[in-house]
């Protein structure tokens, strides 16, 4: 199964278990892969002064790691999963890291203890 047809099989609250049957956490984002996302870019514009301009600038886009995992994630396509395994509480699964989807579970090729964590 190629990568897209495995993330449009995925919905939000699904469970999330590594290739060892640990529990990750439940998905909270589902996103698709674009071939052509080069970077990941930060706001560039001063917040301003307007409480909606502040709350504009602390809205952190996703994928939030660094930069060349980020460019990677946004290629080709990437699960955010909430978990109590890592202590900022969300880490990122790649496409490619997906081993099965059923309608209630999504099953990992890899460990939970290789999975990025959300900075």
């Amino acid at each position: 199964m190629d990568q897209r047809t495995t993330l449009s099989r995925v919905t939000t609250g699904m469970r999330v278990v590594d290739s060892a049957g640990v529990d990750v956490g439940t998905v909270d984002l589902v996103q698709r892969g674009d071939p052509n996302a080069v970077t990941v870019q930060a706001p560039t514009t001063d917040p301003g002064s307007s409480l909606d301009e502040l709350i504009e600038s602390a809205t952190v886009a996703e994928p939030d790691v660094p930069a060349d995992l980020a460019a990677r994630l946004l290629r080709t396509g990437y699960l955010k999963v909430s978990t109590e395994l890592v202590p900022t509480g969300a880490v990122y699964v790649l496409a490619d890291q997906i081993s099965t989807v059923t309608p209630t579970e999504v099953t990992l090729n890899t460990p939970a203890a290789t999975l990025p964590p959300e900075d």
